[in-house]
């Protein structure tokens, strides 16, 4: 995993060492060699929805890094002090300023080797209207032929779209998890 080390305790300020603890630990962790403290280092949970409306569902084109100009569903890093389910709402809000209704959990991708895992719903769209925020460049509706597939943001919004528009063929939306390798 591509991580930034801790480098200083959070409780104490001293500078922290990778070792495994003296508590079982299998793993090694950045350990504070004053007041021993153990900082864990946990992955990112990413949260977005798969907004749609008729036969179409909503893409947004990205006004940041990583990977500016391209296209993803809406979606973004999880806040602490809310749930999965309030993240995809806001996200989606924030980046396409849409009118939905959450839906079902659709699909969890775990992207082990950077340290995230990605969350989306189904969100029905209430409104073909959109007022997307500072972070879109564009918020627009495609059907599935439609879509620049060659210009998807990240894999783990590719596989979501796939397995959607597949679920939606055989008429039955399933849950997905999926190991991005």
């Amino acid at each position: 995993m591509l991580r930034k080390p801790i480098k200083h305790c959070k409780d104490c300020g001293a500078a922290a060492v990778y070792r495994i603890p003296d508590d079982g630990d299998t793993k090694e962790r950045a350990v504070c060699p004053v007041c021993h403290s153990v900082h864990y280092e946990n992955p990112l949970i990413v949260v977005g929805t798969v907004p749609y409306w008729e036969n179409k569902v909503l893409l947004c084109k990205r006004n940041i890094e990583p990977r500016w100009g391209k296209w993803t569903l809406p979606a973004g890093f999880m806040e602490l002090d809310e749930t999965v389910a309030e993240g995809a709402a806001r996200e989606t809000l924030e980046e396409s300023g849409a009118q939905f209704e959450l839906e079902g959990f659709f699909s969890l991708l775990n992207v082990a080797r950077v340290g995230q895992v990605h969350m989306f719903y189904r969100a029905r769209l209430l409104s073909d209207r959109f007022n997307p925020g500072f972070e879109t460049i564009e918020a627009r509706l495609f059907d599935e032929a439609e879509i620049p597939w060659d210009q998807i943001a990240f894999r783990t919004v590719k596989e979501t779209l796939e397995r959607y528009f597949r679920d939606r063929a055989a008429g039955q939306f399933n849950f997905h998890a999926v190991d991005i390798v």
